[in-house]
């Protein structure tokens, strides 16, 4: 039985998110629908991250076996023809060994944030920034950072509804940077606990308009208690920008 990974892009606005609801309005629901349209077969698609509603993704990987040999741009082509009209993109699509698996092989993912800090709104990035009104201090927030680098218990920023068995992570990167006009949170670990990085960039948020400290965001982190975590930053700044196997 052969086995297809795709590379995956979606404006996350209109799902409830990339995992597989009962009312079929995840974004693998919407994918597998569409491999079912021009195949005739039922697949189940398993992908390298379960972002949340209204995030996006400009590099999420999944896999799925099939029946048949198909053409790998067969896939891409007829998959994004019953795509539309929704926001969703196969970028590409390849054999791989069964071997592969788009979650349990990915060694690292990579993740960006941005923050629009103005007072007026923007328009045409509406759904895809955090508008914050008051200006950010960029230095102030990479300093801070700094902090949550490496191995920790992160349960402060973690969800109540995260499935991950061990709070127990290792942050690789996170680089707060000014990048035309907006502040971008560039995030990397092997895995992550549900609701992480939002998590994160709420706190580095109060960082920026002055109200916490480093020390402050040290004892968040040290508290080990959800209760201690500033509040989330929303889903519609955060994207999936790679995966690497």
């Amino acid at each position: 039985m052969p086995r297809y990974r795709m590379l995956i892009e979606y404006d996350g606005t209109a799902f409830c998110g990339w995992q597989s609801q009962a009312e079929g309005t995840g974004v693998q629901d919407y994918l597998q629908r569409a491999i079912l349209g021009f195949t005739g077969e039922k697949i189940v698609l398993k992908g390298a991250g379960r972002t949340d509603a209204g995030v996006h993704a400009l590099g999420q990987v999944c896999h799925f076996d099939i029946d048949k040999t198909l053409r790998t741009d067969t896939i891409r082509d007829a998959g994004n023809v019953h795509l539309r009209p929704h926001a969703i993109t196969i970028v590409s699509a390849e054999e791989v060994p069964e071997s592969f698996d788009a979650r349990f092989s990915a060694v690292k993912r990579h993740y960006r944030y941005r923050v629009f800090a103005r007072r007026a709104p923007p328009t045409l990035e509406r759904h895809l920034v955090w508008h914050v009104h008051a200006p950010l201090d960029v230095e102030r927030m990479a300093d801070a950072a700094k902090v949550l680098l490496g191995r920790h218990d992160f349960t402060t920023f973690r969800s109540s509804d995260c499935q991950s068995k061990s709070p127990v992570k290792t942050l690789d990167q996170l680089d707060v940077v000014e990048a035309g006009g907006e502040i971008h949170f560039l995030v990397s670990a092997r895995s992550f606990l549900h609701n992480q990085v939002r998590s994160m960039v709420g706190g580095l948020r109060k960082v920026g308009d002055g109200r916490w400290t480093a020390a402050d965001l040290k004892a968040s982190l040290d508290a080990a208690d959800r209760r201690a975590c500033a509040p989330v930053a929303p889903p519609e700044g955060l994207c999936l920008m790679r995966v690497d196997y």
